[in-house]
């Protein structure tokens, strides 16, 4: 911390970078590129000093710091995850440069926090155009906060997911539903949020590539006190188009919100986005009835075998115990029986007679390319723009929005 009180003493106005390294003499190029951005208004920190430093008041006027890291320094994972959470609880953008760093490690610093990472040595212009991408970044969500804070609520539909049994593919119908509508009209900009609601597994986050945050479960923590900004900073957003509230970073108990407290992000995301889709746990908590409420669809994710039969059965009698309304189910079979497979068609016929439903979607299996698709953090329409999937799950999008649409011009 000696470097940069020193330089701080020495100016009138406060450091706006630092780089942070084991030795920053080892990264000679990027000594040369942070003169050349930020002039004299920067430091340098090794990883004990920066991790101590960003708790200091002064360390707020940051605006960046370049984590230099190269494949000497993985002993020291550790502590450099602990200056990317404290620099992003910040708010302080987090760049990483890195050679010869395991694939691995980058990818769980990434996840941890960074934004960014540059390789080195450092191609020319590296430094400038990603510290540009943060800028544009950070006018994106002001451009965001204030259609926030525009008076008026857009009270939207909301739509929940929730998966009957294992690997039924509610978080990937959650994420491609979501990605569809973001873009469902050329003309008029549709907001779109997720709610990834399973506090111990969800995985919205795994399938966009997006950090998981300690501002996820502040806000979850203090629901009485949430305001648009609180609900907004928690937020990450995929390609400036899809808002997503990701599971915790830590695994929670599932019962960490009572119903009102659940009721309460519902009904802020409601309030600025057209269309919330909430990613709910398989398993069915005390809060699950307060989602159902605020629906205006609940659907229901199943698979064409006994597993899926006897936990919808036994969904169904849960319910029904509760004098809970099903108008507002949707069941979805997923894998479905391709066209020409009439044994599989006559099977799900039966099935659902026997419990008693309508099978409003079949979803047909779209291969390995979910898989591939999920790994790369990407949706299906930017991975696979031709999947069988994807097809079934756009037409269900423009159906949802046409019908919101026409709701809303009654109401008006």
């Amino acid at each position: 911390m000696n470097a940069m009180t020193a330089v701080s003493q020495n100016k009138s106005e406060l450091i706006r970078a630092c780089t942070v390294s084991r030795d920053v003499q080892s990264f000679d190029l990027l000594i040369e590129d942070m003169e050349t951005e930020f002039g004299e208004d920067w430091g340098d920190l090794t990883f004990a000093e920066a991790y101590a430093y960003l708790s200091e008041p002064d360390a707020g006027a940051l605006e960046v710091i370049a984590i230099a890291l190269d494949d000497a320094d993985e002993s020291s994972m550790q502590i450099v995850r602990g200056i990317i959470e404290k620099a992003s609880a910040r708010s302080i953008h987090i760049l990483l440069i890195a050679e010869a760093l395991s694939p691995i490690l980058l990818h769980q610093l990434l996840r941890a926090g960074a934004e960014d990472f540059v390789p080195y040595p450092l191609p020319e212009n590296a430094l400038h155009d990603a510290i540009e991408r943060l800028h544009k970044a950070d006018q994106a969500k002001l451009d965001t906060a204030a259609a926030f804070t525009t008076p008026g609520g857009k009270q939207g539909s909301v739509l929940a997911v929730q998966a009957l049994c294992g690997g039924a593919g509610s978080t990937n119908f959650v994420v491609n539903m979501a990605w569809e509508l973001a873009q469902i009209s050329k003309t008029e900009e549709r907001k779109v949020c997720i709610l990834d609601f399973d506090f111990q597994s969800g995985s919205v986050a795994t399938y966009l590539d997006l950090a998981r945050t300690e501002k996820v479960y502040e806000l979850l923590s203090q629901t009485a006190s949430m305001d648009a900004d609180a609900f907004f900073a928690a937020l990450q957003v995929f390609q400036e188009k899809l808002y997503v509230l990701t599971a915790p970073s830590d695994m929670l108990p599932l019962d960490l919100l009572a119903p009102e407290e659940i009721d309460r992000v519902v009904s802020m995301a409601r309030e600025h986005f057209d269309y919330v889709i909430i990613d709910l746990p398989r398993a069915v908590m005390h809060w699950t009835e307060t989602v159902l409420n605020k629906s205006d669809a609940f659907f229901a994710m199943m698979e064409l075998d006994m597993r899926s039969a006897q936990n919808t059965l036994r969904m169904i009698r849960a319910l029904k115990a509760d004098s809970i309304d099903l108008s507002k189910h949707r069941f979805v079979l997923n894998r479905a029986p391709k066209f020409t497979d009439l044994g599989g068609k006559s099977r799900a016929k039966r099935m659902a007679e026997s419990l008693g439903i309508d099978l409003h979607l079949h979803l047909p299996d779209g291969g390995i390319q979910v898989r591939d698709a999920n790994d790369h953090g990407l949706p299906l329409a930017e991975f696979a723009g031709k999947n069988p999937l994807l097809k079934e799950i756009r037409k269900t999008a423009i159906e949802l929005h046409n019908t919101a649409s026409a709701t809303k011009l009654a109401a008006e």
